[in-house]
């Protein structure tokens, strides 16, 4: 498979061309070398059997992608996801200027008759990728999403901007006991993130990973309004780091957890894909593309779930994503801002850190 990889010191990034996913995330942080991101294990793995059907995304399941649209494809012809995360994409070109380093992509499909590109910009001492989605023309509406994967050798903290509420859809991921499990109540919904419906009666820490054993769970968290930043941050046990997401909250209103941990029995995830958790920033509903150009539960309470294409017209989504090591003392993460031309990361024992940061990307 094609991987394009270009770095500018700290950041190293691969993508795979074959269907547009960050392959590796490398980010030095001081005498250290961290990899944030998720890699499925069969993606490398020449004798991964493959159920009839499987899609690309899945066999290819890596780090990022982008969803277009997000979930169920029931407008437009084509796999889950969309074809931005199954299918090939070009790499246009890469750019250097000042302390600024461009690579360029397009998607070789069409979304809705819409070209799609992606651009991600490193800068010299950042320890962040800047990710720039566009569609220019197209017809009709789509939804659109970031699936960036995290893996957990022994869990971690959660941390989240301000949300409104929580809420499962009305199935679970798993229903059928013979392929796997899902351990939260569904449909469920909570204002508190510490204290979620689990299916047995029980309740459910959105701020810790795991939430249970064996189990296949997804939600979406709906942001708090008129937040200016949207953020998560996933403090790793075993790993001593910190993994970024950043977006603006009033284009990407909601941020899906994916819970993937051992709760599949089928290939290719046979029980061993443990420890993965998805955050996934959308302006979309879960139930899919048609849910999301429609009216829906989220659009009911004034969160939009789909974006508006159109001849000449140009819609850009951006997200930042990025890492740094836990030091010593820091202890839990209370709150994140942009001060200046960093980042500053506050916590629960009143210290704080400040990440050299480019604010002007999300605002522009």
């Amino acid at each position: 498979m094609a991987i394009y990889s270009f770095d500018l010191d700290p950041v190293t990034l691969s993508i795979d061309l074959s269907v547009g996913h960050i392959a590796e995330l490398k980010i030095r942080d001081s005498q250290r070398i961290l990899s944030p991101l998720h890699r499925a294990s069969w993606v490398e793995d020449p004798d991964a059997a493959f159920p009839e059907g499987t899609p690309p995304n899945v066999k290819r399941l890596s780090g990022d992608f982008f969803c277009a649209p997000f979930g169920r494809n029931d407008v437009e012809d084509g796999p889950s996801h969309g074809w931005p995360a199954n299918s090939a994409w070009d790499h246009v070109e890469t750019s250097r200027q000042d302390d600024r380093l461009t690579a360029s992509f397009r998607l070789q499909q069409l979304v809705m008759g819409a070209t799609v590109e992606k651009r991600i910009t490193l800068i010299a001492g950042h320890p962040f990728i800047y990710q720039e989605h566009s569609f220019s023309g197209g017809a009709g509406a789509i939804s659109a999403a970031h699936h960036v994967m995290v893996h957990m050798a022994d869990g971690g903290d959660l941390a989240f901007s301000p949300k409104q509420a929580a809420q499962t859809p009305p199935e679970a991921l798993e229903t059928d006991p013979e392929r796997g499990r899902s351990v939260l109540a569904y449909p469920a919904q909570t204002e508190n993130l510490a204290a979620f419906p689990l299916a047995d009666g029980g309740m459910a820490d959105l701020t810790r990973y795991p939430v249970g054993e064996n189990h296949e769970d997804f939600l979406t968290l709906l942001e708090a309004p008129d937040r200016s930043l949207g953020w998560s941050v996933v403090s790793r046990k075993a790993e001593q780091d910190r993994i970024i997401v950043l977006k603006r909250p009033d284009v990407l209103p909601v941020t899906m957890l994916w819970m993937s941990n051992g709760g599949r029995d089928y290939a290719p995830w046979n029980g061993s894909h443990t420890g993965v958790l998805g955050i996934e920033d959308a302006r979309a509903s879960p139930l899919g593309h048609a849910d999301s150009c429609g009216d829906n539960d989220l659009t009911r309470i004034g969160i939009p779930t789909a974006l508006l294409l159109g001849e000449g017209r140009r819609v850009t989504l951006r997200q930042v994503i990025g890492a740094c090591g836990q030091l010593p003392g820091e202890g839990a993460l209370n709150d994140l801002y942009e001060e200046g031309s960093t980042l500053s990361l506050k916590f629960q024992d009143g210290g704080s850190r400040a990440l050299k940061y480019d604010p002007a990307f999300l605002a522009g």
